[in-house]
């Protein structure tokens, strides 16, 4: 064969590759999510200080965000503080304060343009705008906003008038505010109630049978204990008015870990049903142990329905539910194998899979895409219950640590989660608080790297194979055949990290 018609079936190989790479690749990044809503929207948060606003306000962004929605919140507060840099004291929110009301005002109309770049130009889909809102002629101004850039608008308002939960705000968030730098515990909350007192005066709350019957929105009341919902207008807001009538503020600990070391583990092989291995055994003792330590009352024990979790549990003594959506990632005709076995059978998937791992799909499996749909049940349950501890596997435990922790679809699939550990989740205000507890039990490692060189694609690699053959034909060597050709693409990618487990 000649250089000139070796060249022209590489290029006709590196086409054909090419479009299905592409064809993939779009099917793999059409989110789910990305289909719950025809245009973009506008979340518009409504309460007086100290109800929790900013509190649901990234909690909902966080949640939206995980299930593939790309939300932002838009906090006024600190288009406030870059505005006036000095705050002084709860004067500067008094209703009959005309400069510090114009200069509110603009804070507004400016965030109100970081939200319109967002949804227009950055490829949001839902903007979070938290601030107090508490007026009708605010509110107007906003949905005037939303009606001119054809957004839609949904309202949440915080209600609340236990005094007992309003003071356990103030001095869980309010303390620590960048409005009260090394200020004493008692004037903050003097301050700050005068300040709650300013916008009582003009408070307007939202009346669904009246005024505002019109409006979508969800008003919940005494942080979850009531609820009410009028006129909600597409799928989205459904999943909102799910989301908060599910997320409860309570004290409490969620403990996630792999269930022990498995016979697979040990031999390198992907999903599977296999049982533990000895070490897996001591781990499932050490995590009894472990556990009877933390003195925990009315404790949950989920595990998924395959056996290396279940005989995890069975060594704790005390009841636990199995939940068929914990199972691990289903890895599909890739299932029982080997990294390295994966790479020889199918090259192109491996390298697929290398490239954008969030989204890539085994064939007949799933994607870690599909396994944050179907472990959000579990988020749900895991926001409503008490004491939890949750024994699954590692790509579940990585979706929902990225739930807690807010990690982003491209870091997911690399979060470190070894066997062996146990991690505890503690909700704070505003996230979570993160504590790992090694139990000395020696494992296997299953983490494998993220790809050092991601750029570095299989169409770089088949440049590399296409001159170092063409090299080959003009020396009089005969050029590779067509399997050849394909089963060496992937050296780069099989260089990045050892075979390991998913």
């Amino acid at each position: 064969m000649s250089t000139r018609q070796l060249r022209t079936t590489a290029s006709l190989d590196c086409t054909l590759l090419s479009n299905r790479m592409d064809v993939r690749t779009k099917e793999k990044k059409c989110s789910w999510a990305s289909y719950m809503t025809n245009s973009p929207t506008l979340i518009v948060m409504i309460g007086l200080p100290a109800r929790g606003k900013t509190y649901m306000s990234k909690k909902l962004t966080r949640y939206l965000n995980w299930i593939g929605v790309p939300t932002r919140v838009f906090n006024l507060g600190v288009y406030r503080r870059e505005a006036v840099q000095s705050y002084k004291s709860y004067d500067f929110f008094r209703h009959d304060n005309k400069e510090a009301m114009e200069i509110r005002k603009q804070c507004a109309l400016v965030a109100l343009q970081d939200v319109k770049a967002y949804l227009n130009e950055e490829g949001g889909q839902i903007a979070v705008f938290d601030a107090t809102n508490t007026t009708r002629e605010r509110r107007e101004l906003l949905l005037s906003f939303a009606e001119e850039n054809a957004y839609k608008v949904f309202f949440v308002e915080s209600i609340c008038d236990d005094p007992d939960v309003i003071a356990a705000n103030i001095l869980e968030v309010k303390v620590s505010s960048p409005d009260y730098p090394e200020r004493d515990r008692e004037s903050v909350m003097e301050d700050f109630l005068k300040r709650i007192e300013c916008y009582k005066v003009a408070y307007q709350p939202l009346e669904p049978d009246e005024h505002d019957k019109n409006l979508s929105f969800i008003q919940v009341i005494n942080v979850g204990r009531r609820f009410l919902v009028n006129r909600v207008q597409d799928y989205i807001q459904s999943k909102i008015v799910y989301y908060l009538m599910n997320t409860h503020v309570h004290s409490h600990s969620i403990y996630l870990c792999r269930h022990g070391e498995s016979q697979h583990n040990q031999e390198g092989l992907i999903g599977g049903d296999s049982e533990l291995s000895a070490r897996g055994r001591e781990f499932a003792a050490a995590l009894k142990g472990f556990i009877e330590q933390q003195n925990l009352t009315d404790l949950k024990v989920w595990t998924s329905q395959l056996r290396r979790t279940i005989q995890t549990a069975e060594e704790l003594g005390v009841p636990y539910e199995q939940w068929k959506i914990l199972n691990e990632i289903d890895a599909g005709v890739c299932e029982e194998m080997t990294y390295k076995m994966i790479e020889e059978k199918y090259p192109e998937e491996f390298a697929m899979r290398d490239q954008d791992k969030y989204h890539y799909r085994y064939p007949g499996g799933e994607s870690y895409q599909d396994l944050v749909q179907r472990l959000e049940p579990v988020i749900m349950e895991l926001e409503r219950q008490g004491n939890v501890l949750v024994i699954c596997h590692q790509a579940v435990l990585r979706c929902l640590l990225a739930y807690f922790l807010d990690k982003s679809a491209e870091d997911l699939p690399y979060l470190r989660c070894p066997l062996h550990t146990v991690i505890k989740l503690s909700p704070v205000a505003y996230g979570c608080k993160v504590d790992m507890f090694d139990l000395k039990v020696e494992a296997v490692n299953t983490h494998r790297n993220r790809s050092l060189n991601t750029s570095m694609t299989w169409l770089d690699s088949l440049s590399v194979r296409f001159n170092s053959s063409n090299k080959s034909a003009s020396s009089g060597i005969g050029p590779p055949s067509h399997k050849s050709l394909s089963s060496n693409v992937w050296l780069r990618s099989s260089c990045i990290a050892p075979p390991s487990q998913k």
